[in-house]
């Protein structure tokens, strides 16, 4: 069995070579066009995601889904989390550009449907469908910027892609409110779907294009299908009863029973498929031997869990327990979104010239712990300013941790794997955030049941209800109690998840932005340099590795071990137009890498 993995990982990397390269690095004048195409349709995405939170309880009531309307967010969220893995390789086969144009336009398109949906059964269909647009916009947005900007100055975009999730994650629920409250719930979604097309328009004109090599009848054989079905159906079996149960079903039903148990089968058949029969698998198992990597991976998980946990349940402790309204509860979300936007800039720029990433994660992750821990301080009486100092922390550790480990995770692999791997970090960050929702939802719901009074216990299974008039005033703070009981018990939750991702940077090793290939061949080529010095007098000849494949030979032995890196020095010579005098470059696909040779040295 071994002999026959072997073989196929062989062949897999074969086929991922073949690939062509979509590397374009861009001049500075149509790289700030392309990134504020980008910048706008991500803060588009964002707004969608989260400004339909405030317009749920109006939609219930418009709808007479009082008792479904959470499938809005879990449907979308589903869909999010089941497409991530598959946009990476889509890009690859495709085209960076074809895909995410298509994305754009399955998220316009959604959204106009949502504003037309006269039941709650369709506008959960049709927020899925924003969700696999959604997810496909952040994914292609991601990888673009790999391809348009060297590594050592991804960290600085990046900054900017973060913060402009930040500021939708803001403006969606201001943005949301107020059309709600001036006009109609559909007025959101109506102003989404245009604005969605101009920048779909915007991006066609605008983003490069590198037109896939071979007809669509083959590159449509070049699809994962096994994987992406295998993966689809694991992903949904698994995500539909651990989001509704305890609520819509109970935990030891045959049917929730049924669904994880033939979840977790299909997840182990996935990864058989990805191991023994995808040539193009959309999660190379390879991967995962570095243990860096698997260390980064993690992190993505447990980020996400305890990322979703704040932004669904932060404004549930604002409004119910401290009684704030939708607008002040947003105000005080925006302190801990407007310091995450700042220090994603910061830390962006502070990787782009330092060129370390390490002490950004570490001191990320520090401020987040912290901050999470503070927030157990929290009680109805609390002073604003308890409030805000904690999600400001919070924010910080936002900011110096979603975009720096993507970056890290770069460094960590070739170039080769730059889509897929974003694909796959994505896709680790939206499980965790599902199953951290569906963790925080049970947790929650087991406090309020054991702190309200009996006459209002119904509200366990409706924590986001609040009643405009109580029995009593000691009934009220009965209640609000509740509520607080229950906030503290899911920021309880978070310390660990977030303080174990601290605790495991450990094992995160910082070799500077340089991607492995790149790295492996320089190491390759002066040990070669150093042999013909020796034997020609100590003059350095040409090394060979470059030109013979040899360096990337050396990289398939050795790439379970290695650290990958992003661009380095060739990048920005290809962002110029012009070649370094001496050099040769050829596809990073094919394994070579460009070498440069002045005055005796190997760059």
């Amino acid at each position: 069995m071994a002999i026959g993995v072997a073989k196929m990982t062989r062949q897999q990397s074969a086929a991922e070579k073949a690939l062509y390269d979509q590397t374009d690095l861009l001049p500075k004048k149509k790289l700030v066009i392309v990134f504020a195409t980008l910048a706008l349709t991500l803060l588009i995405t964002f707004i969608d995601q989260n400004g339909i939170s405030v317009t749920l309880p109006t939609i219930a009531r418009d709808l007479d889904a009082q008792n479904t309307i959470s499938w809005a967010g879990t449907a979308s969220l589903i869909a999010n989390t089941t497409f991530q893995m598959l946009y990476g390789r889509l890009s690859d086969i495709f085209g960076r550009k074809r895909v995410y144009l298509a994305a754009v336009g399955c998220l316009a398109l959604a959204d106009l449907l949502c504003g037309l949906s006269r039941n709650g059964p369709m506008l959960y269909v049709f927020r899925g469908v924003a969700g696999i647009g959604g997810g496909g916009v952040t994914n292609l947005s991601m990888i673009i910027v790999s391809d348009v900007v060297s590594l050592e100055q991804r960290g600085f975009y990046q900054g900017i892609i973060g913060a402009c999730v930040g500021l939708g994650n803001l403006a969606g629920p201001f943005l949301a409110a107020g059309l709600t409250a001036r006009t109609t719930w559909r007025a959101f979604f109506y102003l989404l779907a245009p604005l969605g097309v101009v920048v779909g328009c915007v991006a066609a004109y605008m983003l490069p294009s590198n037109p896939p090599q071979g007809g669509l009848r083959e590159n449509a054989r070049k699809i994962d299908y096994w994987g992406l079905l295998s993966a689809s159906a694991a992903v949904i079996l698994v995500l539909i009863p651990v989001s509704g149960g305890g609520s819509y079903f109970r935990w030891d039903s045959p049917m929730v029973i049924s669904m994880l148990v033939i979840g977790a089968l299909l997840f182990v058949f996935f990864i058989v498929v990805e191991l023994r029969i995808a040539q193009l698998p959309m999660m190379p198992m390879q991967i995962f031997k570095s243990h860096v990597i698997t260390v980064l991976m993690v992190q993505s998980f447990l980020l996400g869990a305890v990322y979703q946990i704040s932004l669904y349940y932060l404004p549930l402790f604002l409004q119910n327990a401290r009684g704030y309204t939708i607008i002040e509860s947003a105000a005080f979300v925006s302190a801990m979104v407007l310091v995450q936007s700042s220090c994603s800039i910061l830390s962006g720029q502070y990787l782009s010239r330092i060129k370390r990433y390490g002490e950004v994660i570490w001191c990320g992750f520090a401020c987040w712990t912290l901050g999470a821990g503070l927030m157990l301080l929290n009680t109805r009486t609390t002073s604003v300013a308890a409030i805000v100092v904690p999600l400001m922390l919070v924010g910080a550790g936002l900011g110096m941790t979603l975009q720096p480990t993507l970056v890290a995770l770069q460094a960590h692999t070739t170039k080769a794997r730059r889509a897929v791997i974003i694909s796959v970090r994505n896709f680790f960050r939206a499980t965790g955030g599902a199953v951290g929702l569906a963790v925080a939802a049970a947790v929650l719901q087991a406090a309020l049941r054991a702190h309200l009074p009996v006459e209002y216990a119904y509200l366990a299974n409706n924590a986001f209800y609040l009643p405009t008039s109580f029995a009593s005033t000691a009934a009220r703070e009965a209640v609000l109690d509740a509520y607080m009981a229950a906030s503290h018990a899911v920021f309880l939750l978070q310390v660990p998840l977030i303080g174990l991702c601290l605790l495991v940077c450990i094992f995160v090793k910082d070799k500077g932005l340089e991607p492995t290939d790149v790295r492996e061949a320089k190491k390759k080529a002066a040990q070669e340099g150093a042999t013909g010095s020796d034997a020609h007098g100590g003059v350095v000849p040409v090394p060979v590795a470059a030109r013979d494949g040899s360096a990337s030979a050396d990289l398939e032995a050795n790439e379970a071990d290695s650290d990958e890196t992003p661009p380095s020095g060739e990048d920005s010579d290809r962002a110029a137009g012009h070649d370094r005098p001496g050099s040769e470059k050829r596809s990073l696909h094919d394994g070579s890498v460009q070498q440069s040779v002045s005055n005796g040295e190997t760059s």
